[in-house]
């Protein structure tokens, strides 16, 4: 038996499955500074090739899949056209507050959001609701899926979860592409 990896160990399932008794639900979210109304990582008790196994998921919006997609295109771009380009760092100064950023961090900065206003309006870009399943992962099985919501809450994820090891999970293939809202810019 694979006791390597503690997401399959019948200790760790036992104690989730017993703290998820107790707090009435399907999943434990875990706390990360990353969650929002668009990602949220939970746990939770699946099957796995006949054996019950901790699910490490990481479920998200497909608009913020399509954000990231966009933006990591856009990072591409700019380090082929700035050779020196290894990322904008923002730092903050002893008080909390941004520190200006250099003339080319500003230039990249801006070149980026150009090529993602191009993305956007040609939508170059494209995505669909997925599934991705990692059993290579260090806790459990690492879960990534993105669906087609408006917000991750914790209904969806309940529904999520329930299809899930359920199989009766649709994902819809349509190919989306999305706009940036004028308050994100």
């Amino acid at each position: 038996m694979q006791l390597a990896n503690p997401g399959f160990d019948p200790t760790k399932i036992e104690e989730l499955q017993a703290e998820l008794k107790k707090s009435g639900k399907t999943f434990k979210v875990v706390p990360d500074p990353g969650n929002s109304e668009e990602f949220v990582n939970f746990l939770f008790i699946g099957m796995f090739e006949g054996k019950p196994v901790i699910y490490d998921a990481a479920l998200y919006t497909l608009r913020l899949h399509h954000s990231s997609e966009v933006y990591e295109l856009a990072e591409h771009e700019a380090a082929k056209k700035f050779p020196n380009f290894k990322g904008i760092n923002y730092e903050e100064d002893e008080e909390g507050n941004l520190k200006p950023l250099s003339s080319e961090e500003e230039e990249i900065g801006w070149f980026i959001t150009e090529i993602i206003m191009e993305l956007e309006d040609e939508e170059a870009v494209k995505v669909q609701e997925f599934v991705d399943i990692d059993t290579n992962h260090d806790f459990g099985i690492g879960l990534d899926a993105a669906l087609n919501v408006e917000e991750i809450n914790e209904k969806v994820i309940k529904k999520f979860v329930q299809e899930f090891n359920d199989d009766t999970l649709v994902l819809d293939e349509t190919m989306y592409s999305f706009q940036t809202e004028e308050d994100e810019i």
